[in-house]
């Protein structure tokens, strides 16, 4: 039976995370893929790296280890730079800028830890080249958590401050597309599901993590041929992918290399995970 390996985090027990990798085992089972559970924590002795197989589900976001694997002639299911990409959304935007269409973005001046920000006058240029309202967005969050709608630089200074250090951007607030967007699931250069997001109670955010619903949705040519360009620029094996609507037509707004997908399974009946597993199989 060919055998590959499942990582995942050793401090992230959440029934989300449970979830993934029970639906992978039983996916992997379906198939006849022998899929070995470990987790980060694992690999901490040199001995540790000598014995790993042709194939890696790296389920988490531990770039260093990821990287050390792939030195070690692992094949990584994400790449270990994809993942590093997808995490911050600043470098996801530099990755992808003058690629793809998406919102106007700007990238926040960096800062240090202790230093924090004296003069913040960049957020009036920001403002100015944006308008106002805009959004805020760090550059490590999940699940719409860690992302600002500002309606005033009054509020977005005191929220820099609360931030402190680290990766941040601007862009500009897609009004049309408040409240609902899409998201895709691409497995090996395919869309293989989709749905429609929508917050009913007044959130701009429309994860489902915020309260929203989702409902079955078939890509335009346009949505896929964006989804599909953002995957192989940033060469994503599998991701989920984020879309906004607007007046001058689709725009992606993030890309997941880590994305959950029980919301997307319920609402389409379409399991990634039988697809992800069959990929990596097939690489065997």
């Amino acid at each position: 039976m060919k055998t590959a390996w499942f990582i995942g985090n050793a401090f992230l027990e959440t029934a989300s995370f449970r979830l993934i990798q029970q639906e992978m085992a039983l996916a992997a089972e379906r198939q006849g893929l022998s899929l070995r559970k470990y987790t980060n924590a694992d690999f901490v002795t040199s001995k540790s790296l000598d014995a790993l197989p042709g194939a890696v589900l790296f389920w988490d976001k531990d770039i260093r280890l990821a990287k050390l694997m792939e030195l070690k002639g692992a094949r990584l299911y994400n790449p270990a730079e994809a993942i590093a990409l997808c995490d911050d959304k600043t470098l996801t935007f530099i990755a992808l800028k003058g690629l793809v269409p998406m919102p106007k973005t700007l990238l926040c001046p960096m800062t240090y830890g202790r230093l924090g920000y004296g003069s913040m006058t960049f957020l009036e240029e920001a403002a100015d080249e944006l308008g106002v309202p805009f959004i805020v967005k760090e550059g490590y969050g999940s699940y719409g958590n860690q992302v600002y709608l500002i309606r005033n630089l009054n509020d977005a200074g005191e929220l820099l401050t609360r931030i402190g250090a680290g990766p941040i951007l601007f862009q500009k607030f897609i009004q049309e597309s408040a409240g609902r967007d899409v998201r895709a699931y691409v497995v090996n250069g395919r869309v293989v599901a989709a749905m429609k997001r929508v917050n009913r109670e007044g959130n701009f955010r429309a994860n489902i993590a915020d309260g929203g619903d989702g409902e079955k949705y078939h890509l335009s040519q346009e949505e896929e041929r964006i989804t599909l360009e953002a995957c192989r620029l940033l060469h994503l094996d599998f991701a989920g992918v984020d879309l906004l609507f607007s007046k001058s037509g689709p725009l992606l707004c993030e890309v997941n290399s880590n994305a959950h997908f029980e919301a997307l399974r319920q609402v389409t009946g379409v399991n990634p995970a039988d697809a992800i597993i069959d990929m990596i199989k097939e690489s065997l």
